[in-house]
């Protein structure tokens, strides 16, 4: 059975993305780079990159539901999980992205919440 193995990311939505993301690096001490929407942390000891990125409140990246937020699971192996949780009836997009940096699909949950999964590379 695939599983999930770390948390790759967090998003969520906001009327003005820059100006949350700031505000979360002046309160918070998230290490986001003045005039950006998002902040990169490495997990300690294991290596691995977790991301926190704010979305401007119309995206569709988290699907057509109202969902203000999603959360992109790492996994070893996309094409198994994707799979996977097609043979148990979720809803789970078609669409691969390939990147440099990884692949990702998405699913959504019985709750109508969509989800994110990265394969890294």
């Amino acid at each position: 059975m695939e599983q999930v193995v770390g948390i790759g990311g967090v998003f969520f939505k906001a009327r003005d993305p820059k100006a949350l993301a700031a505000w979360y690096r002046e309160h918070l001490g998230l290490p986001v780079e003045p005039g950006q929407a998002y902040a990169a942390f490495t997990s300690a000891g294991a290596g691995e990159q977790t991301t926190w990125s704010v979305f401007p409140a119309d995206t569709s990246h988290f699907g057509p539901g109202p969902s203000t937020s999603m959360v992109n699971y790492r996994v070893r192996n996309l094409d198994a999980m994707l799979a996977q949780l097609r043979a148990a009836g979720a809803k789970v997009d078609d669409k691969v992205d390939d990147y440099d940096f990884g692949r990702f699909g998405w699913a959504t949950d019985p709750e109508g919440n969509r989800f994110e999964l990265w394969e890294p590379r």
